[in-house]
């Protein structure tokens, strides 16, 4: 079964799987699919992050870690010299080494069983014949068309060849990421095996033409999301080193599953850390279609979101797992719950971890411009000045063996920064979730990544995974995922039916993206959830933005039973864009 974000790639994945390929090598084609069909979402520029476990091992997920680290150039001092207060949400100054592809490959090494040319062979077509444009793609190209008219030549002539905003349902190609790719599998010509190509593929990433052509045309001033013109600061030597891994996960157990999610350089744990605050309350508390369990929702949320900021980032390991001990652990929870009110929390409130300062960001509210409701949503819009209002992709897969992995990758949006002549995409903006505070456990060092926000689940019953999910959404995807797993877990829902049910999040925290401002008591809805449940919500004080019916997450996952060996998918209806294929 596959899951997608896009129904393109869903179909690449499912089409190796009944071509006899695993789970791992339909992600790989899958994904690879994504950063031709959804470039405003993704790119190659960008970063990922995927869970997975194996049919050989389905007791011991692994992460796969795809987020870069911060280039050698890029620190809080050489920054503020700059002038700067934040990194931008737009231009080479916040871009990390890109690590999607190089992890994907690492991935298909491991664990794939197919030749890369094959596994490509998808994406490549889709670059040179076409896709069809969404209107969320001509609406972000739109968004930025006069300052890539103005500023980034380079991108006017990729996304608007003929000098206009391409029509929905125009025929989109790439045809200079299809010469990358193609480049990818030459690399490999000739090696002894099919991992020593694939080898060979990674290296020519990070050493070949891609490195070369990215951090020589970055190097020159361009225009920022700050108004002004500045060089990059990654270099050749930056994409040298291998960028991708493979780690441990961190889990926790609720309501007799294991959770597993990314460690702390990530916001996996917020997830986690609600759901513990959650698991001390009786089942029928926990109906994100009440007023009581939206509100608990909404406050544990909070909660864990103000902890993410005050502790999370990318630690010493050792660091990483003492605070982690702490924040997961009962004690912590039944301290955290306690502080839970019948009324909305307008206040930030991380917790304590002994010996350890919080970190208190700066806490600004957005202007009048309504930013903050575009944001909140979690929609891939952008203002005129670059500035993304980013979202991002997501797909589910699992095989007949039992391998079953789920992944979101996301950054090196179209409008991140130029469009590097000669690749035909651009690189990321993550490093905009860094701070320029070196107080802050997550502020902007060489070598470490960024807090990202990307963060897949997998859940395991028994030893046996059971589920893959996620969700685009930036700071909301934990928030999406967490009534889904509720609803299935605790309430008995099908996938599907917990996908399609009415969701919210909390806006009561300062944003991962550029400007990094929050809404105290803020809570984004979708007007499905009843006039009584909303009108009882804004009666505690949460301060109630309507999104529509249907606007609030773009859920997928698989499922497979371990008794029967069944396998089953659901993704999400919102857009009419992603589908769950399988037999």
């Amino acid at each position: 079964m596959s899951a997608s974000t896009h129904w393109l790639a869903t179909g690449a994945a499912q089409s190796v799987l009944e071509r006899g390929g695993n789970a791992v090598d339909a992600a790989v084609a899958g994904a690879f699919v994504l950063h031709v069909a959804e470039p405003h979402l993704n790119g190659p520029g960008g970063d990922m992050t995927a869970i997975f476990a194996t049919a050989d091992a389905p007791g011991e997920p692994q992460v796969l870690m795809g987020q870069g680290a911060a280039p050698q150039g890029a620190s809080v001092e050489a920054y503020r010299r700059l002038g700067l207060q934040r990194v931008p949400g737009a231009g080479g100054l916040a871009a990390a080494v890109p690590a999607a592809v190089d992890a994907w490959l690492l991935l298909l090494a491991e664990h794939g069983t197919w030749p890369l040319a094959y596994v490509l062979e998808a994406a490549i077509h889709h670059a040179e014949s076409g896709v069809p444009v969404l209107p969320s793609i001509a609406a972000t190209i739109g968004g930025v068309a006069e300052l890539f008219r103005e500023h980034w030549p380079s991108s006017a002539a990729q996304w608007m060849p003929d000098g206009q905003v391409p029509a929905t349902g125009s025929l989109m190609t790439n045809p200079d990421y299809a010469g990358v790719l193609r480049s990818l599998v030459a690399a490999g010509e000739g090696a002894a095996s099919r991992e020593a190509a694939i080898e060979a593929a990674r290296h020519e990433w990070r050493t070949g033409d891609v490195a070369r052509l990215a951090t020589e045309f970055l190097a020159v001033p361009h225009r920022h999301s700050d108004g002004r013109d500045h060089a990059g600061v990654i270099r050749a030597e930056d994409f040298a080193s291998p960028a991708a891994g493979v780690e441990d996960p961190v889990t926790i157990t609720f309501r007799g599953h294991t959770i597993a999610k990314i460690g702390p350089w990530g916001q996996g744990p917020v997830l986690l850390q609600a759901l513990m605050i959650l698991a001390g309350f009786d089942d029928a508390e926990l109906d994100p279609g009440t007023e009581r369990g939206a509100h608990l929702i909404l406050e544990a949320l909070k909660l864990a979101m103000a902890d993410r900021d005050a502790y999370y980032g990318d630690l010493e390991p050792a660091e990483a797992a003492r605070r982690m001990e702490v924040l997961l652990s009962e004690e912590y929870a039944a301290a955290r719950r306690a502080q839970l009110a019948e009324a909305a929390s307008h206040a930030f409130r991380p917790g304590v971890v002994d010996g350890v300062e919080p970190a208190t960001p700066p806490l600004d509210e957005p202007g009048s411009d309504g930013d903050a409701a575009a944001a909140g949503t979690g929609e891939p819009t952008v203002r005129g000045d670059g500035e993304p209002r980013g979202d991002t992709c997501h797909l589910d897969v699992v095989d007949r063996w039992g391998t079953m992995i789920s992944a979101t990758p996301s950054g090196g949006w179209l409008q991140s920064s130029p469009t590097i002549p000669g690749l035909g995409f651009c690189l990321g903006t993550r490093l905009q979730m860094t701070w320029l505070d070196e107080a802050s456990p997550s502020a902007l060092r060489p070598g470490r990544r960024p807090r990202t926000t990307l963060t897949p689940t997998l859940v395991l019953r028994d030893g046996e995974p059971v589920m893959a999910l996620g969700t685009p959404g930036g700071d909301q995807q934990e928030q999406w995922q967490l009534p889904m797993l509720l609803r299935v877990l605790v309430g008995g829902h099908t996938p599907q039916q917990a996908i399609d049910a009415p969701t919210l999040h909390t806006t009561s925290m300062p944003g991962s993206f550029f400007p990094r401002t929050w809404e105290p008591g803020g809570a984004v809805v979708e007007d499905r959830l009843g006039e009584e449940v909303i009108a009882g919500l804004t009666a505690r004080g949460h301060r109630i933005t309507r999104a529509g019916d249907w606007a609030l997450g773009r859920l997928s996952c698989v499922t497979r039973d371990p008794a029967t060996g069944r396998l089953g998918a659901a993704a999400n209806p919102r857009g009419a864009q992603g589908y769950a294929a399988g037999r």
